[in-house]
């Protein structure tokens, strides 16, 4: 399930920059869940073909975050802003202050 999480948001910040064909094949197996075979059959290529498709998809994906960081900058500022809730509900502004401030920083 953490992988499937994983290449979702790895998708949503850089699939547009996937072809149109790479995009539509990676969201039938990522998004939608249909099997390899089924996408195959459907687009009158090889199952083989459908499998490395996906695996340099999910290399070209993993380059980009490897280069450019959005999504762990994404994470570690959703991590952030989970924090100030908590902070909020125990009324700790100082502390909110502070992980605001690194938010800040950090953009």
């Amino acid at each position: 399930m953490k992988d499937i999480l994983r290449s979702s948001l790895l998708y949503d910040f850089y699939g547009e920059l996937l072809t149109k064909h790479q995009q539509e094949i990676y969201e039938e197996v990522v998004l939608n869940d249909y099997s390899l075979g089924e996408i195959a059959e459907e687009r009158n290529i090889s199952r083989q073909g459908v499998h490395d498709l996906i695996k340099r998809c999910d290399k070209t994906l993993n380059e980009y975050e490897e280069k450019l960081h959005l999504v762990s900058r994404f994470e570690k500022t959703k991590e952030q802003v989970e924090r100030i809730c908590q902070l909020a509900d125990e009324n700790n502004m100082q502390d909110i202050e502070n992980i605001a401030r690194q938010i800040l920083e950090n953009y």
